[in-house]
């Protein structure tokens, strides 16, 4: 009498002997599935079906790649325009207005503002807004509505990054703000506008040394 094959150990070998059908053809046209309008009826189909769903994790994958590729592409030519526009500036006057024009028209900015402050003007707003604009400070996010409208004069805004740039003996103010509460909340908004800050904070100083 011939010992009775476990199910489970047909299942393991199987497993750990996947090519084990390439070469015994005959034997899988003979293999029984259950059939139902929810499985599939054959090995055949179950690969096709399997190869299906894998390419189309792959062209999710793809696509995720093209239109990531696709936004940062159109981030850095921006910057560049945003860039060339600075160092192109003929005053501090024009400085601030191609920056300003630039966030509203290019970036799609609900308020831009650039604005140069002594330190007397600098201390009232730090009292009035409980925030401090030292050198390399940056403020990303949801304020009050009172600290909007301050530092705005717009009581749409709801979010907003504002950077410190030093120049000379004044403190400049790069603000942005979103009529979107959401818009500015995480960190990677900073990067970009650490890197437009350090771009002023070279530009105005040479702009001091031509006066």
């Amino acid at each position: 009498m011939s010992n009775k094959i476990d199910a489970k150990d047909v299942e393991i070998f199987l497993l750990d002997n996947l090519d084990f059908f390439e070469s015994r053809e005959s034997l899988v046209g003979e293999l029984k599935f259950k059939h139902s309008s929810s499985s599939a009826s054959s090995l055949l189909e179950r690969q096709i079906i399997k190869l299906r769903d894998e390419q189309k994790d792959l062209m999710d994958l793809l696509s995720s790649f093209v239109k990531e590729a696709s936004v940062n592409e159109d981030l850095f030519n921006k910057s560049k325009d945003l860039t060339l526009s600075i160092l192109g500036a003929s005053s501090r006057e024009d400085i601030i207005k191609r920056v300003q024009d630039n966030f509203h028209k290019s970036f799609n900015v609900d308020k831009c503002l650039l604005s140069l402050h002594d330190n007397s003007e600098i201390n009232d707003l730090e009292q009035k807004t409980g925030m401090s604009f030292h050198k390399g400070a940056i403020h990303c996010g949801s304020y009050s509505t009172e600290k909007m409208e301050l530092l705005f004069e717009d009581s749409k805004v709801q979010s907003m990054v504002v950077a410190v740039i030093v120049i000379g003996k004044n403190i400049g103010l790069l603000m942005l703000g979103s009529y979107n509460r959401t818009k500015y909340l995480g960190d990677e908004d900073t990067t970009f506008i650490e890197y437009i800050r350090d771009i002023l904070e070279k530009r105005f100083a040479s702009e001091s040394m031509n006066a």
